[in-house]
């Protein structure tokens, strides 16, 4: 009998955190979740094609339009007064070949959909408790008890106990910006159209979450937004009105607004000795591009089929996936680190010769087909 509690334990209950439990458990594996509650998450996640179809592949989405609404269109604005500008630019998902980019989801919806499947799963078992301390394969929770497992995936945010534990290095890069999220309803719908305001200090977007409602995110000097949300409900809505050039008719809030602060984070390797990180433990990027949650479920991906291609009679099966894995996620989270980094700070840039880099790679964008299908690629989360 093994002198282990399971084969694997979870640590971390957001929503990478638990289709990461899923995803082992479906690989047949003995494994405990520890999912702490948290605050309600509020935010969306746009999510590409890709990772809709891998979530449908699991069963973990039967009917996307159950959960979510379709984004067809990003538009994108340039609403600084540089003196080069870029043109506005429209991308169809008709171009690609395809109905939809992607769908945007409550990840509230997502996390409860999720939470249902893995309860139907006997050899998942999940507990409402956090981690203190790991020690080689050993957990301690925050009661005391000590639980084990050859393999230990952290998928605890930017602030990982696992990957620090683990010591594994990270590298993080705090940013004077912050986000600014919220629901509000408008006038006029946005359809399927996610639209992207560019702004000096970074992005105002909208993306569409049925009807006419939109979700809102607002990237600024965190003083400026804690300034407007400070300021009371109706000189936000004025500045709201104003940031979205009135496009979109009268505005209302439809939830309250929360600010983030925007970092970087990355690391060396991404698994090492039986430790895995999955999702925010690995990487975090300021929301651009929507690659957060997409970038975490192809963690996912690969960590399945690490799992599969294992040996799980040998007694080192656990080291080998976690090398396997490190290997796997190399590339893909180098190459999605290095655009969404570079995305940002164009957006940021002042200096001439950056504004007319940034202006000439979106007429490049606008006018070259080829390069345009490049663009699908990456931000559809090509590989």
């Amino acid at each position: 009998m093994s002198a282990h509690d399971a084969d694997a334990i979870v640590v971390g209950g957001g929503l990478a955190g638990v289709v990461a439990a899923i995803a082992v458990a479906k690989a047949g594996l003995k494994a405990i979740h520890l999912a702490p509650a948290g605050p309600p998450d509020r935010r969306t996640s746009a999510l590409m094609m890709p990772s809709v179809d891998y979530l449908r592949s699991v069963g973990l989405i039967d009917d996307a339009a159950a959960l979510g609404h379709p984004l067809t269109q990003i538009r994108i604005i340039d609403a600084t007064r540089r003196l080069i500008r870029a043109p506005e630019t429209l991308f169809d998902a008709t171009e690609a070949g395809l109905a939809a980019f992607g769908w945007n989801f409550a990840n509230i919806r997502l996390l409860d959909r999720f939470r249902q499947a893995a309860a139907e799963l006997p050899n998942l078992q999940t507990l409402d408790i956090g981690v203190t301390e790991l020690s080689g394969g050993t957990v301690t929770l925050g009661d005391g008890t000590r639980l084990s497992a050859p393999l230990i995936i952290g998928a605890d945010g930017k602030k990982s106990l696992v990957r620090t534990a683990a010591g594994l290095h990270a590298r993080e890069r705090t940013f004077a910006q912050a986000a600014l999220v919220c629901d509000l309803d408008l006038e006029r719908p946005l359809g399927g159209a996610s639209i992207e305001f560019h702004y000096p200090q970074g992005p105002f977007t909208l993306v569409p979450s049925g009807d006419k409602r939109g979700n809102l995110v607002w990237i600024d000097d965190r003083a400026a937004l804690e300034a407007a949300k400070a300021g009371g409900e109706a000189e936000l809505l004025t500045t709201l009105l104003d940031k979205s050039q009135r496009l979109f008719g009268s505005i209302k809030l439809a939830s309250p607004t929360f600010v983030f602060p925007l970092s970087t984070l990355s690391v060396d390797r991404a698994g090492a000795d039986g430790v895995v990180l999955v999702g925010e433990a690995a990487h975090a990027f300021p929301p651009i591009g929507a690659q957060g949650l997409n970038l975490g479920l192809r963690d996912v991906a690969d960590l399945a089929a690490s799992l599969a291609a294992s040996d799980r009679s040998e007694p080192d099966w656990a080291i080998q996936v976690s090398r396997d894995y490190a290997a796997r996620r190399a590339g893909d989270l180098s190459r999605t680190g290095g655009v969404v980094d570079t995305l940002f700070r164009s957006l940021l840039a002042d200096m001439l010769p950056a504004q007319a880099l940034r202006a000439g790679g979106l007429w490049a964008l606008k006018l070259a087909g080829p390069l345009r299908k490049q663009a699908f690629a990456v931000g559809m989360g090509g590989r």
